[in-house]
C-alpha cells in the first residue's frame, strides 16, 4: 500500500492505494478534491456555494455536483426529521464560526452578538430544485453550509477517481473515510476508532468490508467565544451548539454523504433518536462514545457493533 498526504477542507487528507498507477491516482484524486473544495466552501467568496447564498430569492443555475449534494441534503433532512439541517449557517455564525477552523484556531472567534436568539428563517425543505434545468431557488433569509455532507461526498468521489488507477484504495478526510476494494490478501479494512477524549488513543478497531465510515464529534472542532467553549454541531431545534450525552458518533454506510448526515443527526438526537432513525434506515449502523468512553450500538448496549 502506497500513501499520500496533504491538507484540504481544513482537514488532513490521507490517501492509500495499491497498484502501479497509485502515484498518478493520487494526483488525480488531489486535483478533484481541491476543485471540489473551491466549489463547496462557504469560506471562499468565489465558490459556487457562496454565489448561491448571495442569490437567495431568485432561481440560480448550479453545477450538476452542487445540485446533487443539495438534492441529497433535502433527502436526508426529511429522513432525519430535520436533525440534519444545512440551513443552520446563521446559527453557526452567531456561535462564532465565521471563518475556517484553521483561522479560528489562530485568530479566535468573533464576539457573541448581543442577541443570540435564532432568527426566524425558512425551513430547509422550502428550498426548491428544478431538476430539468439544474436550477435552485433559495428562499430569502436562508443561508446554507454544506461543509460536512460535501466533505463526505468529496471523499467518496475522490476515492472513485483513485480506484481507476489502483486495485484497492481508501481516502480519509478528517472524520470521513471511504474504501474501495480490499487490500491484497485481506477480506476487508481495519479502521481504528479514535477516543474523542484523547485523540492520541484508539478505543477499538473496526473491521470494514468497503464503503463509508464517518465520525462526527463535539470534541474536535471547538473554539472559545468569550468565556464559552463552542463547537460546530448546531442543534436545529435550539439554534445553539448541541447538548448531547455522546461525544462522538461513527456511522457505517454504503455512501459517505448518507453517513455524514446521520452521524450528525444521531449525535444531536442522542439515544432516543438513534434508536428510531436506525430502525427506519437499515442501511446504516452506528457506534457512539459517551463521556465515560463507553461504546453504544443500535441496541443501546454498551458494547461495540464491530470488533
Amino acid at each position: 500500500m502506497d500513501y499520500y498526504e496533504f491538507r484540504a477542507m481544513n482537514s488532513a487528507i490521507l490517501m492509500g492505494a495499491e497498484g502501479q498507477g497509485a502515484a498518478a491516482g493520487f494526483e488525480a484524486a488531489r486535483s478533484f478534491i481541491e476543485a471540489a473544495e473551491e466549489r463547496f466552501s462557504r469560506f471562499r467568496e468565489t465558490s459556487e456555494l457562496s454565489h448561491l447564498n448571495r442569490s437567495a430569492g431568485q432561481w440560480t443555475s448550479v453545477s450538476p455536483d452542487l445540485f446533487e449534494v443539495l438534492d441529497l441534503s433535502l433527502t436526508y433532512y426529511r429522513a432525519t426529521g430535520g436533525l440534519f439541517d444545512p440551513s443552520i449557517l446563521p446559527d453557526l455564525q452567531r456561535a462564532g464560526y465565521t471563518r475556517s477552523m484553521d483561522e479560528l484556531r489562530v485568530d479566535g472567534a468573533d464576539p457573541a452578538p448581543a442577541d443570540r436568539s435564532p432568527g426566524r428563517a425558512p425551513a430547509f425543505d422550502s428550498l426548491r430544485l428544478d431538476r430539468a434545468r439544474s436550477r435552485v431557488f433559495l428562499p430569502q433569509g436562508m443561508l446554507i453550509d454544506l461543509g460536512g455532507i460535501a466533505k463526505g461526498w468529496i471523499a467518496e468521489h475522490a476515492a472513485e477517481v483513485l480506484s481507476e488507477y489502483s486495485t484497492a484504495c481508501a481516502i480519509s478526510a478528517g472524520g470521513d473515510m471511504f474504501m474501495v476494494g480490499h487490500p491484497q490478501g485481506q477480506a476487508g479494512w481495519d479502521v481504528a476508532l479514535e477516543d474523542p477524549r484523547d485523540p492520541t488513543k484508539d478505543l477499538i478497531t473496526l473491521w470494514i468490508d468497503q464503503g463509508a465510515v464517518v465520525t462526527s464529534s463535539v470534541a474536535k472542532r471547538t473554539w472559545r467565544q468569550g468565556d464559552q467553549l463552542r463547537h460546530h454541531l448546531i442543534d436545529p431545534r435550539s439554534g445553539q451548539p448541541a447538548q448531547t450525552p455522546w461525544l462522538s458518533v461513527t456511522i457505517l454506510a454504503p455512501h459517505a454523504a448518507l453517513a455524514e448526515a446521520f452521524a450528525k443527526a444521531l449525535l444531536i438526537g442522542g439515544p432516543r433518536a438513534a434508536d428510531r432513525l436506525t430502525r427506519e434506515n437499515t442501511a446504516i449502523k452506528f457506534l457512539a462514545v459517551d463521556a465515560d468512553g463507553q461504546l453504544w450500538n443500535s441496541a443501546h448496549h454498551k458494547e461495540p457493533v464491530y470488533a
